[in-house]
């Protein structure tokens, strides 16, 4: 082996800075061709592992799946985002996305169709082991041995059945400097193409930034660099310190531009790293809108600094309007803070996290979409017009993360939920005693636990005018005073408002104030409903892979069908509950047909004519469906096509109506009743 291994090439790029998150593992320097490639196969042959040998199929059964990605649930929600905006860049390549945890096991994948088929030849799917152990060399498993990105191409692979393959893996460090997982994009070895690797590996360091923000709840967090243009890029540096200025840790880049591993510095404080006492970076945090610190590293390199205050300790609350009760504090990386009654337009807020992942192809949304992206950072107010269930919270939520605040705070505020008694205390908080039933110390309100993010007033048509008058005095004046208050606090905040309520007719029935009105309307985007958009295949299609985590659900042709000639009056939300539901029906049987579909769902649509779905809830039936389904004539209505497929059905279960109604997931009341209007 060690004869054939001695002409295959170096395949190894390491990542600026992966030395000092993981000190225990250095890189493999540039004159040493093809070294790590030997060492794996070496390991490899030691694991007892023949070149020759079938790659080991066995994949975790659903349980045993569900308890891995719970387990790495932290990694899984961060790290799903960045793999579809990842994905979206490789889209028709013959590529797939992988995410592993710590041992190789892997947790998501996303993937070209025409690819799949040749992935499941050698077992690349959610539940099957990629370490060396299992699959001898392969990007995964010795990115994971080496603690460095790896590249495997074609015959570097130690099995020959994977030869086939071109693979390339960046691991992911937590703040600690442990691997916790693994990014990977395989692909057909012909469709290689040597610009993937670094995207992987941006990809990997975007993940690991994000865990790196969630690792600390109650910290000063700083992100820094030499030259200011590259704060909020994935060249800054993020370094995050207790209350009291105590290091606590930083991320690869920080800990490359600090000079120092980490252990090194945990000695270290705020002051002595950054030559700024701690109380001076409360008071320049304190002002409406901080620009960067000009600070001063130990080493005497001049940087760019934002600090970002998330303090839940008493004693440091005077320090910045940010700060907020502990029970209070959203933990980072939540999509919101939630008022009473708050209600989605879109779940799984997380996975639908980009205003690039929302643009499916409707060239409605994709106007508006390139709209808000010439806008977005700039202090103009967004206003998001649409019918209910539209999406207008998600696509405010999309706005917040691809502005230069995504790192700050996301508030939604429903004004339409909150009593009105409740909401001025709601938005912009009260001091101790300030009226009956007040929390006791008080509480800061909607409007500062936004400060330094974004804030979106939902439903802004239904604020009273009364209120209307004292945010209208906050936008100009940039200052909040609480109730019970005489004291006015800076506020620094990105407004985004949305409504269902046409505002121009409010203003003429003096319902809503046109001072306030022209304040907010910067840009104004309105989006389609459902029924009017040319997407819809595609969206049901990122829907269910949001909902179905590692399953891969699909909608019949005869059902998307269906889909497309409805005209969803609740829009999104009525979408994702029926899709919700329909898996659920679906099981095991992972493609959506008719007899998974709700009731209600079935006779909002009887009265209008559809196509003939070929589905059953047996193989029997399935096998019969489509000589069944040609003797009823095209134009049939659906109740016409709801009672062939029961009474196939009962065919089927030999005229058992509780089997039916169990394979069917309907009532048995529902069986009768239908077969007797069909009498």
């Amino acid at each position: 082996m060690d004869q054939k291994a001695t002409h295959r090439t170096g395949s190894v790029t390491v990542a600026s800075g992966a030395n000092a998150a993981a000190p225990s593992a250095g890189p493999v320097s540039a004159d040493q061709p093809g070294m790590t490639i030997r060492l794996s196969h070496q390991r490899s042959a030691g694991y007892g592992l023949a070149e020759t040998a079938q790659p080991d199929f066995s994949v975790l059964g659903r349980t045993d799946l569900s308890l891995l990605i719970e387990q790495n649930r932290i990694l899984h929600a961060h790290a799903v985002p960045v793999m579809e905006t990842l994905y979206e860049q490789i889209i028709n390549t013959h590529h797939m996305v992988l995410l592993t945890d710590a041992n190789g096991l892997i947790v998501h994948a996303l993937g070209d169709d025409d690819f799949l088929e040749k992935a499941n030849r050698v077992a690349l799917q959610p539940g099957v082991a990629w370490s060396e152990e299992s699959k001898g060399t392969n990007a995964i498993g010795t990115a994971i041995a080496e603690h460095a990105p790896t590249l495997v191409h074609g015959d570097e692979h130690y099995l020959f059945a994977n030869h086939f393959l071109s693979c390339s893996a960046a691991p992911i460090f937590d703040h600690q400097g442990n691997v916790i997982g693994v990014l990977d994009v395989t692909g057909d070895r012909h469709s290689f193409h040597k610009h993937t690797m670094a995207l992987v590996r941006m990809s990997a360091q975007m993940i690991e930034n994000q865990l790196f923000s969630a690792a600390f709840q109650d910290a000063i967090t700083l992100h820094f660099h030499s030259r200011p243009e590259f704060i909020g890029t994935l060249m800054e540096g993020i370094a995050s310190f207790t209350p009291g200025g105590r290091f606590l840790s930083a991320n690869r880049s920080g800990l490359f531009q600090l000079g120092l591993p980490l252990a090194a510095l945990q000695p270290h404080t705020f002051s002595s790293l950054f030559g700024l006492p701690v109380s001076a970076l409360f008071d320049h945090c304190r002002t409406a809108a901080p620009g960067l610190l000009n600070l001063c590293l130990h080493s005497g390199v001049r940087v760019y600094a934002r600090a970002v205050l998330r303090l839940s300790n008493a004693i440091f609350q005077h320090a910045t309007a940010t700060t907020r009760e502990q029970h209070e504090v959203p933990v980072h990386g939540q999509t919101q803070s939630r008022s009473p009654g708050r209600t989605n337009d879109f779940p799984s807020l997380p996975r639908l996290s980009s205003l690039r992942y929302l643009n499916t192809g409707d060239p409605q949304v994709a106007a508006l979409i390139g709209k808000i992206n010439k806008v977005n950072g700039r202090d103009i107010p967004i206003l998001i017009a649409g019918e209910t269930g539209t999406g207008k919270e998600l696509l405010a939520q999309a706005i917040h993360n691809d502005s230069p605040r995504a790192n700050g705070p996301f508030v939604a505020v429903n004004c339409a939920s909150i009593p009105e008694t409740l909401i001025e205390s709601e938005l912009f908080g009260y001091e101790d005693g300030a009226f009956t039933g007040a929390r006791k110390k008080g509480s800061i309100g909607k409007i500062l636990q936004a400060n330094g993010g974004s804030l979106l007033l939902d439903e802004i048509g239904d604020m009273p005018l009364g209120l209307q008058a004292r945010l209208l005095r906050v936008l100009q004046e940039r200052m909040v005073t609480p109730l019970g208050s005489a004291k006015s606090i800076p506020v620094n905040v990105a407004l985004i408002c949305a409504t269902n309520r046409n505002l121009r007719d409010l203003i003429a029935r003096n319902a809503f104030r046109e001072d306030l009105y022209y304040r907010l309307n910067g840009l104004v985007v309105k989006l389609p409903p459902l029924r009017e958009r040319t997407d819809l295949e595609a969206v049901i299609n990122k829907l269910l892979a949001a909902e179905s985590g590692a399953l891969r659900y699909t909608v019949s042709p005869d059902i998307m069908q269906l889909f497309k000639q409805h005209n969803w009056p609740g829009n999104f939300r009525q979408l994702t509950n029926l899709l919700r539901t329909a898996m659920v029906m679906a099981g095991d049987d992972l493609q959506i047909r008719l007899e998974h579909l709700p009731d209600d769902f079935l006779e909002d649509v009887s009265g209008t004519p559809q196509e003939i779905p070929n589905s059953s809830s047996t193989e029997t039936s399935r096998s019969n469906s489509t000589s069944a389904a040609s003797q009823i004539p095209q134009g049939s209505r659906l109740d016409e096509m709801t009672l062939s497929t029961i009474q196939r059905s009962l065919a089927a279960h030999g005229g058992n109506v509780s089997a039916t109604a169990k394979a069917l997931g309907i009532s048995r009341n529902t069986i009768y009743r239908k077969l007797q209007a069909g009498q």
